[in-house]
């Protein structure tokens, strides 16, 4: 599946960061693609929960945490804006998905960025 075959619109996704010339997009594009497959995630499991759509985007913000070095490597980090834009975005996807009122903290709590 496609991201245009997504629920979401991914251009909405992390945009702060793609505006932001400190953040290689090529490592934005790395970050959408987690936060694109927690939505197939989502798709296919289809969360009857907050709980269920958390650990999703847990393990999600898990894969992210891996990619801090990578950016480290390429003279950027996930910092307070790039913390704020992916939080934006996992709650962006939480809306669109059926929890509006998810908490933005525990979409992400598994972060150590």
């Amino acid at each position: 599946m496609s991201s245009e075959e997504l629920k979401i619109d991914a251009s909405k996704l992390l945009q702060g960061m793609y505006s932001d010339g400190y953040f290689p997009n090529f490592l934005v594009d790395k970050v959408r693609g987690v936060l694109e497959d927690a939505c197939r995630e989502i798709e296919s499991q289809n969360p009857a929960n907050h709980k269920q759509l958390y650990e999703i985007t847990c393990r999600a913000t898990e894969r992210i945490n891996d990619l801090q070095e990578e950016f480290e490597d390429n003279d950027s980090e996930i910092e307070t804006a790039a913390r704020d834009d992916i939080a934006v975005s996992f709650g962006y996807i939480a809306s669109v998905y059926g929890f509006p009122d998810a908490d933005l903290e525990e979409l992400v709590a598994t972060r150590d960025w």
